[in-house]
């Protein structure tokens, strides 16, 4: 089963990518069948400064390695670097309906609050689609809120073999057993996020260890006073109880104290992340070797992306 795991280069990833996403990939990551891409063509659906998307992506590429993805077991690669998910994009849109893009919840929630809206964000679902199919990945692990996406990626596969003929595999979404929700320890009622206004509950992947303590010393709790696993009553302790839990690989114990509980977690958090940002900085100092992992990369998978749109384009009817 070949799968893809994307990752897009805006913001500063944290400890739920690496818990829910990062992780999952590193466990399960097997060689000519795994894919880590970043996504660095998705983020210029908005404004971005050139130096910085560079920079990021390479930072990204960076963390990946650094936290335990194998460029001998997974194909990593930058997506602008492979020229066959613009071309398969621009193929998929000639079968994709516009109110199909339109409903899509980025589009509908930007364009709802005016101002200028970019065209690339109503057809990035698109290219999204475009990013799976062309590597005919069987498996895309997905959250709650990209199950729309791979709707979509799953019905232009549908229709397009209908059409024109089986090409393209059509990917059933997964959750990999290990993929945990963390959330914002500011707002245990949202995820954890790149994207949140504020970083007051967000953990980055390259804080350092005071700013992990301050975060986490911070957290909201409640008045109730138990420390329990209780979603509906008490979020942040249960949210605090659940990243103790994926980051020691135990079953907390009993916590007579709120703060007890805050300073295990950070303990168990530092412990995770120490040997990241550690080896961050190893690779951080020789961008030659993460950019030849990208080519790397790129010529591994490369060759089946181009035989899938040459298979799309004959079926669509254009010339050799």
């Amino acid at each position: 089963m070949k799968r893809l795991t994307g990752f897009q280069p805006t913001g500063n990833l944290h400890l739920g990518n690496l818990l829910g996403a990062m992780r999952p990939l590193v466990q399960e990551q097997q060689e000519g069948t795994s894919i880590a891409m970043i996504a660095d063509l998705h983020a210029m659906t908005m404004e971005h400064d050139p130096q910085v998307l560079r920079r990021k992506t390479l930072e990204v590429a960076t963390l990946l390695l650094a936290a335990g993805v194998d460029p001998k077991r997974t194909a990593l690669i930058a997506h602008s670097q492979i020229p066959e998910h613009t071309e398969l994009h621009y193929l998929l849109e000639c079968v994709c309906h516009f109110g199909e893009a339109a409903r899509m919840i980025q589009f509908k929630e930007k364009s709802a609050a005016g101002g200028p809206v970019r065209l690339s964000l109503l057809s990035y679902p698109v290219l999204m689609a475009a990013d799976i199919l062309v590597h005919d990945v069987d498996q895309v692990p997905v959250g709650d809120d990209q199950n729309q996406h791979l709707e979509l990626a799953r019905t232009l596969a549908t229709r397009f073999n209908a059409r024109y003929g089986e090409t393209f595999v059509v990917p059933e979404g997964v959750r990999p057993e290990s993929a945990a929700r963390i959330m914002d320890l500011a707002d245990p009622a949202a995820k954890m996020s790149k994207s949140a206004r504020s970083s007051a509950g967000r953990i980055g992947l390259l804080d350092p260890p005071e700013t992990i303590r301050r975060t986490i010393s911070r957290a909201v709790t409640d008045t109730v006073g138990i420390v329990r696993h209780d979603p509906e009553h008490q979020p942040g302790v249960t949210n605090l109880l659940a990243i103790l839990a994926e980051c020691t690989g135990e079953a907390p114990g009993a916590y007579t104290s709120y703060g007890a509980l805050k300073r295990d977690v950070t303990d168990a958090v530092e412990t995770l992340l120490a040997p990241i940002r550690k080896r961050y900085a190893e690779l951080a100092d020789d961008p030659g070797y993460v950019r030849e992992i990208l080519a790397e990369g790129k010529a591994l998978v490369r060759p089946a992306a181009l035989a899938t749109v040459r298979r799309a384009r004959s079926a669509i009817g254009l010339l050799d």
